[in-house]
């Protein structure tokens, strides 16, 4: 009576472990058809050809100056209350 018992847990374990892979196949199906996608769901178009645009070393500066002024506005207001 304890063989058949075994045997029965045992089947449905296989059974479920058949069932988990056939899942798990679909979800790296799926996973796999999204990660070829682009941001709104479209296919994502090869990024060829583009051209980098490089900033000069002033124009950054001009840039850092501009954010850290904004950051002192910032917490100009935030003490002054």
């Amino acid at each position: 009576m304890a063989k058949s018992w075994v045997s029965t847990i045992v089947n449905e374990l296989q059974r479920e472990r058949t069932r988990l892979e056939k899942e798990l196949r679909r979800v790296a199906a799926a996973l796999s058809a999204f990660g070829k996608m682009g941001p709104w769901g479209r296919k994502a178009k090869p990024r060829v050809g583009r051209k980098h645009w490089k900033i000069s070393a002033a124009g950054r500066k001009r840039i850092a100056e501009a954010q850290r002024a904004r950051w002192a506005k910032v917490r100009a207001a935030k003490h002054g209350k």
